[in-house]
């Protein structure tokens, strides 16, 4: 199943609205292109242990994963959630329905907390330019992203 969630690259003061396509087809694997830096490559351990501690699971399934556009590189462990809830709705573990309109951000802990991004403010005004419900951020980044 083919599901698309948003993320944000921070570039400055400037956000970038990133599309992650998540794919689970038959077969073993986990593919990530659309130039990731090593920080979200190595994102699937860490996504991996956060989904067993909170009762999911990290499917026995081929996953394919790409960060659109693909010529912009993404760096940091700040797309973790994103591509973390792409992969639960993709395996149908959570409802698809609303998560389409949400940029998602949020580095994870092994035990499913979210630790602080930088760029909530940024992150927050291209939400709002680009018509999104809203954004979804760690608790810590609520106070800055609040004031759009």
């Amino acid at each position: 199943m083919l599901v698309k969630v948003f993320g944000s690259a921070v570039f400055g003061v400037d956000a970038t609205t990133i599309t992650v396509e998540v794919n689970i087809d038959k077969g073993i694997g986990y593919h990530l292109v659309g130039l990731p830096d090593s920080a979200i490559k190595e994102s699937s351990y860490r996504i991996a242990a956060a989904l067993k501690n909170n009762n999911y699971n990290l499917p026995g399934k081929k996953i394919t994963i790409n960060m659109a556009p693909a010529d912009l590189r993404k760096e940091g462990s700040a797309y973790d959630l994103t591509l973390a809830i792409g992969i639960l709705a993709a395996s149908g573990q959570i409802n698809t329905e609303e998560v389409g309109k949400y940029i998602i951000m949020g580095e994870m802990s092994l035990d499913g907390g979210l630790q602080p991004i930088r760029g909530a403010l940024s992150i927050a005004i291209k939400a709002k330019e680009e018509g999104f419900t809203g954004i979804i951020l760690p608790i810590q980044n609520v106070k800055e992203a609040a004031i759009i």
